[in-house]
């Protein structure tokens, strides 16, 4: 594993900002991707692109998207003993939210907090069992005594809580263990592509960056797409694995390569968009997965903005995505990267036309 590369995982990774909240991620991405590109662009609220124009005549408009958000907690109100209840930003499965470290981040500064849990002692006489959790009765804890004091330390509803990791390395130095690799998967990769591609001159004008609030229903791509107006639409995202028993009828596969995503409940891949995509890995050798989904990606939002935007998926799995603790393989990540540079690399006015002829 290259250490510039985990490096900079590990920096983007361990990013706190989850959905609405993305401003750290966006200022590191700013800082990163400005000295790569001709414009960074900021839309209205709070995507950031930085566009790579072409000299090509007639060049076609690619749009490379992450999303900065990561799954986490609004503060929805504080009780009289100064703990909180929140409401989810994102998907959470509620058995893994209690006893779970998180960051409270307030407009006096950031506290840590805990999420709260049954320790076995008070399940007696309940055969064990408190049954499923529902997240709005699992409360925070930031060690406050009461309203008052919590208050008193800047504490408001709307603040957000985002969890508290370490990005670490496996063992065997194959896969990383960290929060957030949905999706600074993707915000990664577009820093390491645009560095990659500094000085070459590209066949199409690259528009390569991330939304915001994903997380929460696609939301930030729709204004990006009726802003940049694309021709084609790349969601850079990271999926769920499903391999944990073997079973190759599953979808997600950790070391298998990049995931060819053909079909979620918000998207069907285009025709001449998976010819293209597959045509680009199997030309390059670059392993793949194919991909169905139960989950969507900004690819759902974008294809249907505008006029119809063709969209695609260059993505990752992991296992356990949308908790405290995600691994995944440096070798799909590697992967997804050469796809990303591929496509940046090849996609000029014919090969556009290829791929709309054939839709």
């Amino acid at each position: 594993m290259n250490e510039e590369t985990f490096s900079l995982v590990k920096k983007m990774t361990e990013l706190q900002g989850t959905s609405g909240f993305e401003h750290p991620i966006r200022e590191v991405m700013r800082k990163e991707i400005t000295p790569l590109v001709d414009e960074v662009v900021q839309d209205g609220l709070g995507g950031i692109f930085g566009i790579r124009r072409s000299k090509a005549e007639n060049a076609p408009r690619i749009m490379l998207a992450a999303h900065m958000d990561e799954v986490g907690f609004m503060l929805a109100s504080i009780t009289e003993q100064g703990l909180f209840r929140v409401v989810p930003l994102g998907g959470w499965n509620p058995y893994v939210v209690s006893a779970q470290r998180f960051t409270l981040q307030t407009a006096k500064g950031n506290y840590p907090c805990v999420s709260s849990s049954v320790p076995p002692h008070l399940l007696r006489g309940t055969n064990g069992k408190a049954g499923a959790p529902d997240i709005g009765d699992i409360l925070f804890d930031a060690g406050f005594d009461s309203k008052e004091e919590a208050m008193a330390f800047g504490v408001r509803p709307g603040d957000s809580i985002v969890p508290d990791v370490e990005t670490i390395k496996t063992a065997n130095g194959k896969k990383i263990i960290s929060k957030a690799w949905d999706n600074r998967y993707g915000c990664t990769v577009v820093i390491e592509a645009l560095k990659e591609l500094q000085g070459e001159a590209l066949p199409n004008t690259l528009i390569a960056g991330a939304n915001v609030q994903e997380e929460v229903g696609l939301r930030g791509t729709k204004g990006a797409v009726h802003q940049f107006k694309p021709d084609l639409f790349f969601a850079v995202d990271c999926s769920a694995a499903d391999d944990l028993t073997g079973d190759k009828s599953k979808y997600g596969h950790l070391g298998e390569g990049f995931l060819l995503r053909i079909f979620d409940p918000g998207m069907i891949t285009l025709k001449g968009m998976r010819e293209f995509l597959l045509d680009t890995a199997e030309t390059n050798n670059i392993p793949y997965q194919y991909f169905v989904s139960k989950g969507g990606t900004d690819a759902g939002a974008a294809h249907i903005s505008n006029n119809g935007v063709p969209s695609a998926v260059i993505g990752v799995c992991a296992r356990y995505i949308h908790t405290h603790q995600t691994m995944f393989h440096m070798d799909d990540y590697a992967a997804a990267k050469e796809m990303v540079l591929q496509v940046a690399r090849t996609m000029d006015r014919s090969t556009y036309e290829t791929i709309m002829k054939n839709n």
